[in-house]
């Protein structure tokens, strides 16, 4: 084979690899957002899936969150985007959800987890 034609199948082969490079990482996260927390109260992001977990930060009724898609029980929210959204919330409802966000708001992100009962798909 001809240099020529090694160099024009490399970058045939490369670039099929960067569109499916950037589907993966557009498909990272999934949007969900904040919702039903009482008036004037945030919805705590917790370092561990549980309550009494270390408070990383809070957010009030309609911020966007970015969801790992990662869910106690072995739910992954990329498993239902096909459902209703009603029903996406139904089945994350009594879930610890997996957040991937930057609570000191200085590009330092972490993940964390909120509790599925205040988060509806966006």
């Amino acid at each position: 084979m001809s240099t020529l034609l090694k160099t024009a199948a490399a970058l045939a082969v490369a670039s099929t690899v960067a569109v499916f490079a950037g589907q993966v990482q557009a498909s990272a996260f999934a949007a969900w957002q904040v919702s039903d927390v009482p008036f004037g109260d945030t919805l705590n992001i917790r370092k561990y899936p549980s309550s009494g977990s270390q408070k990383q930060a809070a957010y009030p009724n309609g911020t966007v969150l970015q969801m790992t898609g990662k869910c106690t029980g072995g739910l992954d929210l990329f498993d239902i985007t096909h459902l209703p959204e009603w029903k996406q919330a139904q089945r994350v409802r009594y879930r610890w959800c997996q957040v991937w966000h930057d609570p000191a708001q200085n590009g330092q992100f972490a993940t964390g987890w909120v509790y599925g009962k205040y988060i509806t798909p966006y």
